[in-house]
């Protein structure tokens, strides 16, 4: 507007005016002050036809990123209207002091943000070497970094959860020159960037405390809309602590940005659509206290307390997590043991850096660049997995135990896990393991545990029906089955010497080593064994009634 009255006022030629793109705040004084938003502008200027921008100095290495366009900063009005005129430019006090922030920057930052919030510290790379133990935990790790998949711990505190999550953005590649300039443009526009620093090159790591609000998670403010923590977290992580201790209003606010890599955040001064394409991670204790289902026990949360404390976080936002992990506390051996080095972040970062090459030459002819990115309907025809390595998985979609999003996530980890094991296809053990992920079923140790159970079951059996100088017939075939009176004992009437009764109606006092004859129930297809079952029969216990649950 002063170049235009002074174009008026025939101070200024106004056909110099003409291509020119002035972009900057004039203080009472006549000095030109930095503004939020200077790379995006000029990328809006050069997308426009303009070619010559002016810019307060202090923006000028901001606004240089943008190639084809000529950047001229300036500290006051004086010196632009000298270098309009062709008149030698005048000294202006440069009124930031060598080696100190510009205090003219300071109203450009974000109150309760700082200087470099959302941004990692120079010098400063947590290292996954400092992890003790947590193997699964790590392996999921690298598999979310791999494939950019959102994962959830889940433990009891001082487990490791944060620290998981910490060593997270490291393991993550640098930037490609298209997401520098997207990450720079948004941390621009809210004012983040540090002095000194006009590129980011490094996938910004953002975590809010879990008191934030809506609007300062996914965007808002009064007048024009400002970033929030998930587009400050663009190409980056964002990490959610005691998440389940957030507002539930807060956490489904991320649903739509998960899915769709943008908010669009609608105010009186206008509409702003912001880039959120960002790595979810989320970490909770298991209940209030954080000492549910741990060891040493201790907890005395009412279970009417633990399932509100984990109905926080709500079904459909967990739908979208692909990895979800039981963070164990680490044992005394592993914590103590001497000369037995964890992988460091830098072999992690490499064996990823290997998969997501592998992943966007696959990738190469598509819109998509991670795993994570790739439609089910284009996996499942495209790309498809080993002949019977999804046999679980439609055993579990038949049950109802996954749903038809959840059977592309699973199919995208198994993909990640493929890359980065170097095969061409997942294998039954990779969908296995994803799905596994997914659930939180270790199917594996399931059957081994049966198994086991199985064998030792038939053989205590055998052993008890012989040293009561009976035959061992606790695997044949017939009316009855002669079994050591210890495995009828009611629950409900555990004191010694009372008197039970049998199926068959016979009452008979319960002494040290007497048996009982308890007709079986027929197996389906018992009668084509020709060999005896070894299957132990399992009864089913009343499970204790806790206080309050009546």
């Amino acid at each position: 507007m002063a170049c235009a009255v002074l174009g008026a006022a025939e101070r200024l030629d106004p056909r110099e005016l003409t291509d020119l793109m002035m972009i900057g705040e004039l203080g009472l004084d006549g000095r030109v002050r930095p503004v939020r938003g200077v790379l995006p502008a000029v990328l809006a200027a050069a997308d426009a036809g303009y070619r010559q921008v002016v810019v307060p100095e202090p923006t000028v290495a901001e606004a240089s990123l943008v190639p084809g366009v000529s950047v001229l900063g300036i500290r006051s009005l004086r010196q632009l209207i000298a270098v309009l005129t062709d008149e030698p430019v005048p000294e202006e006090e440069n009124p930031s002091g060598e080696g100190r922030p510009d205090p003219l920057l300071a109203g450009l930052v974000m109150p309760g943000t700082g200087a470099t919030a959302g941004l990692p510290a120079e010098g400063h790379t947590p290292d996954l070497a400092d992890v003790v133990g947590q193997h699964n935990a790590r392996r999921a790790l690298e598999v979310a970094a791999a494939g950019r998949h959102h994962i959830f711990f889940k433990g009891p505190p001082g487990a490791g959860k944060t620290m998981l999550a910490e060593r997270l953005p490291g393991l993550l590649p640098p930037l490609t020159p298209k997401a520098s300039l997207e990450v720079t443009a948004v941390h621009s526009v809210a004012g983040t960037l540090p002095p000194g620093q006009p590129l980011v090159h490094r996938p910004p790591y953002c975590a809010p405390h879990h008191s934030a609000t809506t609007a300062s998670l996914v965007g808002g403010g009064t007048g024009l809309p400002r970033p929030g923590a998930v587009s400050l977290a663009h190409h980056g992580v964002l990490f959610l602590d005691e998440a389940a201790e957030c507002s539930p209003r807060v956490l489904d606010a991320l649903r739509q940005p998960l899915e769709s890599g943008h908010v669009v955040v609608a105010r009186a001064g206008g509409m702003m659509r912001m880039p959120a394409r960002f790595l979810l991670a989320l970490a909770a204790n298991p209940c209030p206290c954080g000492r549910h289902g741990t060891t040493a026990g201790g907890c005395e949360c009412r279970p009417s307390s633990i399932r509100r404390y984990r109905a926080r976080l709500s079904g459909p936002l967990m739908d979208r997590v692909d990895l979800r992990i039981a963070v164990e506390p680490v044992a005394r051996r592993e914590l103590l043991a001497l000369g037995r080095a964890a992988e460091s972040t830098a072999t992690v970062a490499e064996r990823v850096r290997a998969a997501r090459q592998r992943a966007a030459a696959r990738l190469a002819d598509t819109p998509w660049q991670t795993n994570s990115e790739v439609p089910g309907h284009e996996l499942r025809t495209r790309w498809p997995v080993q002949p019977g390595a999804l046999a679980q998985v439609e055993r579990d979609l038949e049950c109802g135990l996954l749903t038809a999003r959840g059977l592309d996530r699973v199919l995208r980890v198994a993909w990640t896990a493929a890359d980065l094991a170097g095969r061409d296809r997942p294998t039954k053990e990779d969908v296995n393991w994803a799905l596994e992920l997914r659930t939180g079923v270790r199917r594996g140790a399931v059957a081994a545990r049966t198994a086991a159970g199985a064998v030792a079951g038939a053989a205590e059996g055998a052993v008890a029906a012989t040293g009561a100088g009976e035959p061992a017939t606790a695997g044949t075939h017939g009316p009855a089955r002669t079994v050591p009176w210890a495995g009828l004992r009611d629950e409900r009437e555990p004191e010694a010497g009372r008197e039970q009764q049998t199926t068959a109606g016979e009452e008979r006092p319960l002494t040290p080593g007497a048996t009982a004859t308890v007709p079986t129930v027929p197996v389906r297809g018992e009668r084509l064994h020709a060999t005896p079952d070894p299957r132990p029969r399992v009864a089913l216990v009343r499970p204790v009634q806790s206080r309050g649950e009546r």
